[in-house]
């Protein structure tokens, strides 16, 4: 996003905080245990192929309805389209991250993948996941490659955020905007993939109700929110794909 952008279209923006520290809520067991993917559904080609493949799956049941933004008429919401980046290491895939400048006026501070609003001068989803990456992290566009789009997500500052799939080429730098960004870093595609370490949390708020969410710890870095729910949504559809896929 824009280092002017602070008023949306609706009206002024305001300071967005959840309310609870994310990392000290209860974790939900949940009874149904998933299985590890096939190491050969890590790899750029098989990703690939999937995409150009027809796959037959089903989101995150937790947030079903949240995935269904693509379909519902929605009001007073803002659309945002983010980059899933991939990038190649010897070690395997890994994905890049950004984390939020302290200052920012939504999510501050928190994990997130390259992104923001899709403007009116964006064609569509995909060329502002781009531009909004190329801004936020400095690497250049001739870099990112296209491979898919999943399901819009609804979160719940009324974003919708459209995932891009893309495979970052080598011989890429990163350049980050330090008024947007505090760091660019990098988690293994298996890290994030295992669905052991993927954490289903119950917050109670404030005003007596729940939100629920998933995390994944890397490091010292906690992703959450809905950039976890597109990761677990991510696991959804590789897991399909390795049925239907794997051995064409």
């Amino acid at each position: 996003m824009s280092r002017n952008e602070q008023s949306s279209r609706s009206g002024t923006r305001r300071l967005v905080v959840p309310g609870f520290d994310p990392e000290k809520q209860p974790v939900i067991t949940t009874s149904k245990r998933l299985p590890a993917l096939d190491e050969r559904v890590l790899q750029l080609g098989f990703i690939q192929k999937a995409f150009n493949s027809s796959v037959r799956w089903n989101v995150e049941p937790v947030f079903s309805r949240s995935f269904q933004a693509d379909d519902l008429q929605l009001a007073n919401i803002v659309p945002a389209a983010v980059l899933f980046p991939l990038v190649q290491r010897e070690s395997g895939l890994h994905v890049l991250f950004t984390r939020r400048a302290s200052h920012l006026y939504d999510h501050a501070g928190q994990i997130c993948f390259p992104g923001g609003r899709i403007e009116d001068t964006d064609p569509d989803a995909i060329a502002a996941a781009l531009r909004e990456t190329e801004e936020e992290t400095g690497i250049s566009r001739k870099y990112m490659e296209y491979i898919g789009s999943q399901p819009s997500f609804l979160t719940s500052t009324r974003f919708t955020m459209k995932p891009i799939i893309g495979y970052i080429k080598p011989g890429f730098e990163v350049r980050p905007d330090s008024f947007e960004v505090a760091e660019v870093f990098e988690v293994p595609l298996s890290h994030l993939m295992n669905p052991e370490h993927h954490s289903l949390h119950r917050a109670n708020l404030p005003a007596g109700d729940h939100r629920f969410y998933f995390s994944i710890s890397w490091q010292s870095y906690f992703i959450w929110g809905a950039t976890a729910a597109l990761i677990r949504n991510f696991y959804h559809y590789l897991k399909a794909a390795s049925t239907t896929v794997l051995d064409q």
